[in-house]
């Protein structure tokens, strides 16, 4: 049930730019295609890979729209809507619902620093708002403060809140909230996607995925049909990637920038404050993708 509401092998969408920063219409065209093309059977649009925080309300509908418009019933559309503004958080809900998502992901609200019983409220307000089925995104490391294992399994009561984006990393406290309550959990580092997977996580939501959502796709797969010397295969494979992608400089930037590597988008533009990859980065990341894009070609990880 879960996977109708959110997918399972979900990619934190970048959002394609013309030089001058404005939407590349071209570039979300050809992107959102590849990424169906590639197995990925839900779209994260406007979360923090997306560069979130430079996104006017206006150009965030409006990703929603054309995401929804293009992929139609072949991927699920997740719309970010996690602000550190209840009021602004509500609003985007709205508008995301209007311009077509078919589910909302929502980031504990960031800066601000909130108490467990505010994270609660905030989350319940957002979940009230609509009718669309919420994700709830962990991500300590950024907005400063985690979702404790209690708010989650409180928030889980809630019948709209359905899952956890979990970028905390705590493998641990995951399984045990995953054994409390009804939360599906999906994993957002992806460094850490095959131990998740492993310990029981419905999918994933990938930055990577971008790039390679289709061995994102044999990695789950393989993981479900209790082929783990497949999966460890297959993660081995993108390990260079995921560390030339996540550990580089800022996945956003890299992603970009492997996408206009392999043609994908037209350009690799990210907004201010984020800056483009210089050429030391753009060395080691087309280094990771030569041997998976050889890969790509014959159909197969090899041995």
């Amino acid at each position: 049930m879960t996977e109708t509401l959110f997918g399972s092998n979900l990619v934190a969408m970048v959002t394609p730019m013309e030089p001058g920063g404005a939407l590349s219409e071209p570039g979300l065209v050809g992107l959102v295609d590849h990424l169906l093309s590639t197995g990925c059977d839900g779209i994260v649009v406007g979360g923090t890979t997306g560069e979130s925080p430079t996104l006017t309300d206006l150009e965030a509908a409006r990703l929603v729209r054309a995401v929804a418009t293009r992929a139609g019933s072949r991927a699920r559309v997740i719309a970010g809507v996690g602000t550190y503004d209840t009021t602004a958080c509500v609003r985007r809900a709205h508008e995301a619902q209007a311009a077509g998502a078919d589910a909302l992901l929502l980031v504990c609200p960031y800066y601000s620093k909130p108490t467990q019983a505010g994270i609660v409220a905030h989350c319940l307000a957002v979940a009230d708002a609509t009718e669309l089925p919420v994700m709830l995104y962990d991500v300590p490391a950024r907005t400063g403060t985690a979702m404790e294992a209690a708010t989650l399994i409180e928030l889980a009561r809630h019948p709209r809140i359905r899952a956890v984006k979990d970028a905390k990393g705590d493998l641990f406290e995951a399984m045990s909230v995953m054994a409390q309550c009804s939360l599906a959990y999906y994993c957002g580092i992806d460094e850490l996607n095959l131990p998740y997977l492993a310990a029981g996580a419905t999918g994933l939501v990938s930055v990577v995925g971008n790039v390679f959502a289709d061995r994102n796709a044999e990695l789950i797969g393989a993981v479900r049909g209790g082929d783990l010397d497949t999966a460890r295969a297959v993660n081995a494979a993108l390990q260079p990637l995921t560390d030339a992608v996540m550990r580089t400089s800022q996945g956003a930037i890299m992603a970009k920038a492997a996408l206009a590597e392999l043609g994908v988008i037209p350009h690799a533009t990210v907004r201010s404050p984020l800056l483009e990859s210089p050429p030391e980065h753009l060395r080691r990341l087309r280094a990771a993708l030569a041997p998976l894009r050889a890969g790509a070609l014959v159909g197969s990880l090899g041995p």
